[in-house]
C-alpha cells in the first residue's frame, strides 16, 4: 500500500516508520527542510528507543522516503495521514493552524481519489470542517469528480515505548463513514493487530475517544498524587496504598505512581482541550478541570517541600536535580515538572545543578542559563545540600545511597 504521512514530528515519524516496517511504501513529508535532510541521512531528531534503527533500515530497503514537497508524497497514495502538531492555544483549545495548513496543501495538490486520515489530536467536528475545506479546493480546481473521505485514526503512543505501541497496539480506533474506508483501514492494520481489536466508529466518536483516554489516565495520576498528600499528613505509605488498590482487578496497576505531576505533549494539553470542548457546549467539565488543577498544584509541591526543609531559606544552597525529561526513556521537556521546580528554586536564591541521561541538550534551551549540568550522578551530588529525584530513570533506582550520599554536603 502506498501511504503519505504529512508531518515528521513524534507521531508522524513513528507512525510512518512502522507502516514501512510492515511492508508499505511510505513517503513522509515536512516543510522543515533541515529535518528532512537529516532524516534522509538517517539522523533522527527525536530520542525514541529503536526508532533510529528502523528509520535507517526502511530507508535502505526503499520502504521509507522523505520529501519537502507534498506532491512527491501524494503521487498515487491510497492513504494520506495528517500527523502535525495541535498545540494549546491561549484559551486552552487546540490550535488547528498546522492541520488546516496541511489540508490546504493536500487540497491544492491532490489529483486522484484518496482517503485522508487525521492522526493529529483534534476537537470533535474537525473532520467535518476539513471535509468542507477540501471540497472547496476541489471545486475551485474543477475536480468535483474526485472522491475522498476524511477519517479519524487517533494515536495512543507512549513516549519511550512508541515503537512497541505502534507495532503491537492494544487497539486501533478508526472513525469512518463508508464501507470502502473501513475496508482499506482493515487491510492496513491487519498485520499489526487482530481484527477484533480494530474498533470502527463514527469520526466524532473517534475524535473524542483520544481526549477521553488521556483524561482518564491523567485522572488516575492526579488522584494518586492527592492520595499521596493525604498519606504524608496521616503517616501512611502511599506505595503500600497503591499496591492495595492496584490488586483490585477493576482498577489494575497502571498510572498509579505518585510523583511530581504529569507532563509531556499529550496529557496537559488534551485535558485542557477537553475542558474547552465541554465549555463550548455549555458544560461545566468539573472532573477534567479538577484533574488539571491537581496536576498544576503537584508541580509546586517539591519546591514547597524543599523550602520547608530549609526553613524557607534557600539562599546559597546547591540543589542537585536528578532527571529533567517529563518521563524516562525520552528527551521530551514539554510541560516537564523539572521546569517550574528549577525556576522556583533559583528565584529563591538557590543554585541548581542537574543531570539527565538524555534530555540535557533540550533542557539547555528551556531552563535558566545559570543551571549547571553534570556528566554523571556522582559528579552532580558533589557538595550538594539537597538531591531531588524528578524523573524515574532506572539508573536512579539502582544507586547505592549509603555510598553516594557521602559526596553530598548535607545528606
Amino acid at each position: 500500500m502506498k501511504i503519505c504521512v504529512v508531518g515528521t514530528g513524534y507521531v508522524g515519524l513513528v507512525t510512518g516508520t512502522c507502516f514501512a516496517e510492515k511492508g508499505n511504501e511510505v513517503c513522509c513529508v515536512d516543510i522543515d527542510k533541515s529535518r528532512i535532510e537529516s532524516l534522509r541521512q538517517g539522523i533522527v531528531p527525536i530520542f525514541e528507543p529503536g526508532l533510529s534503527e528502523l528509520v535507517r533500515k526502511n530507508c535502505s530497503n526503499g520502504n521509507l522516503s522523505f520529501f519537502t514537497d507534498i506532491k512527491d508524497g501524494l503521487d498515487d497514495a491510497q492513504l494520506c495521514f495528517i500527523a502535525v502538531g495541535t498545540p494549546p492555544a491561549n484559551d486552552g483549545s487546540a490550535d488547528l493552524a498546522q492541520v488546516l495548513a496541511a489540508v490546504d496543501n493536500i487540497g491544492t495538490n491532490i489529483k486522484h481519489s484518496c482517503f485522508i486520515v487525521v492522526k493529529s489530536t483534534v476537537p470533535v467536528g474537525t473532520g467535518t470542517l476539513l471535509c468542507k475545506r477540501i471540497r472547496a479546493h476541489m471545486h475551485r480546481r474543477g475536480l468535483d469528480n474526485i472522491n475522498f473521505e476524511i477519517l479519524s485514526n487517533p494515536e495512543f503512543l507512549k513516549e519511550g515505548m512508541a515503537i512497541e505501541d505502534c507495532l503491537n497496539p492494544d487497539r486501533v480506533v478508526v472513525g469512518a463513514c463508508s464501507d470502502e474506508a473501513r475496508a482499506i483501514m482493515l487491510e492496513l492494520y491487519r498485520p499489526f493487530v487482530s481484527e477484533e481489536k480494530i474498533l470502527f466508529m463514527d469520526p466524532a466518536s473517534a475524535e473524542i475517544t483520544k481526549y477521553a483516554a488521556n483524561a482518564m489516565l491523567a485522572a488516575r495520576i492526579s488522584f494518586m498524587n492527592e492520595i499521596a498528600l493525604l498519606c504524608d499528613k496521616i503517616g501512611a505509605d502511599v506505595v503500600s496504598v497503591k499496591e492495595g488498590i492496584a490488586s483490585d482487578r477493576r482498577i489494575g496497576p497502571y498510572f498509579l505512581n505518585a510523583g511530581c505531576g504529569y507532563g509531556g505533549s499529550c496529557f496537559p494539553k488534551d485535558v485542557q482541550a477537553l475542558c474547552h470542548i465541554g465549555e463550548s457546549q455549555g458544560l461545566d467539565m468539573m472532573m477534567a478541570s479538577a484533574i488539571d488543577k491537581v496536576n498544576r498544584k503537584q508541580k509546586e509541591l517539591l519546591h514547597i517541600m524543599i523550602r520547608e526543609r530549609f526553613n524557607d531559606n534557600l539562599e546559597g544552597l546547591n540543589i542537585a536535580v536528578m532527571g529533567l525529561a517529563f518521563k524516562p526513556y525520552t528527551d521530551d521537556m514539554r510541560e516537564a515538572p523539572s521546569i517550574p521546580l528549577i525556576r522556583g528554586l533559583m528565584d529563591c536564591g538557590a543554585s541548581v545543578s542537574a543531570f539527565d541521561p538524555i534530555a540535557v541538550p533540550q533542557a539547555m534551551d528551556i531552563l535558566p542559563k545559570d543551571v549547571r549540568y553534570a556528566e554523571s550522578v556522582e559528579k552532580l551530588l558533589e557538595g550538594a545540600d539537597c538531591a531531588v529525584i524528578v524523573t524515574e530513570w532506572p539508573e536512579f533506582k539502582k544507586l547505592n545511597w549509603e555510598s553516594i550520599s557521602s559526596r553530598m554536603k548535607q545528606k
